[in-house]
């Protein structure tokens, strides 16, 4: 059984700075790490493949970005993955959700075409968008299932455990499927020494779009449907007004005055 892990690898500082020109993030220079909820997706692989010996389970993960993104799939292979593959072109440069979709999608049909499941976070902490996992399910024509917490494998089907705003769903579908992951029970695990050691011998291959025949006009900043118009920091909170509460009298009063004052309470 095969199972591929989508993650991705996010800026590792607080701010990053953006290129006027193009609307989109520098990552030249900045550390990157792997997305919090892409190691939940790694960490539900390993449960399955503990849990099911019998699948013989096969994990990869596959990644978009600039060469740096090894980083993060080192991490991958650290935490259980069998191998990995990064898609990084120049020509993916600028791509938005779609466009990332559809290379992932191409990568995932040139390296992996038999997956029975494809595990992702349900977002990444960078842009928060969601879209990309969804949208490379649409791409590959494959039912898909989100924001899971637990996964179960039973005669060809995945059941899904996925939170909602009210409680939990259980639905199940056929394989081959996607499914986004949140928390839930699972964990970010800290890799031992031998896990570490081990991953180094794990092949990790760095992938073109020319080896995967991608079209250029299909990715990159000028295939993206979505383009960003602006990107600025919102302007830093004010620390607000303290009023001293040791004189409850005159605390109320100083309250009440500005809050009168400001037109918050009528006269």
């Amino acid at each position: 059984m095969k199972i591929v892990i989508l993650v991705k690898q996010v800026p590792e500082a607080d701010k990053v700075a953006v290129d006027p020109e193009t609307g989109t993030l520098i990552r030249e220079g900045v550390a990157s790490i792997l997305n919090p909820y892409c190691e939940y997706a790694l960490d539900q692989a390993a449960k399955l493949k503990k849990d099911n010996p019998e699948l013989n389970i096969e994990v990869t993960a596959i990644s978009m970005g600039p060469p740096q993104a090894k980083i993060a799939l080192l991490r991958c292979l650290e935490l259980g993955a069998d191998k990995a593959y990064l898609l990084s072109d120049r020509k993916f440069a600028g791509s938005d959700v779609w466009a990332t979709s559809t290379a992932i999608k191409e990568g995932i049909v040139g390296l992996e075409p038999n997956f029975d499941l494809i595990l992702a976070g349900k977002q990444a902490i960078d842009g928060d968008t969601a879209q990309v996992p969804a949208e490379t399910a649409e791409q590959l024509g494959v039912p898909q299932i989100t924001y899971g917490v637990d996964v179960v494998i039973t005669d060809k089907r995945v059941e899904v455990k996925r939170e909602t705003e009210t409680g939990y769903q259980i639905l199940s579908t056929k394989m081959p499927a996607l499914v986004t992951m949140s928390k839930g029970s699972n964990i970010r695990r800290i890799p031992s020494m031998q896990d570490v050691l081990e991953a180094r011998k794990k092949p990790l291959k760095v992938v073109s779009a020319d080896d995967l025949n991608i079209e250029e006009s299909k990715v990159g900043l000028s295939a993206s449907p979505t383009q960003v118009d602006k990107i600025f920091a919102p302007p830093a909170k004010s620390g607000g007004q303290i009023i001293d509460g040791s004189d409850p009298k005159a605390a109320a009063r100083k309250l009440f005055d500005y809050l009168k004052e400001n037109k918050f309470l009528r006269a």
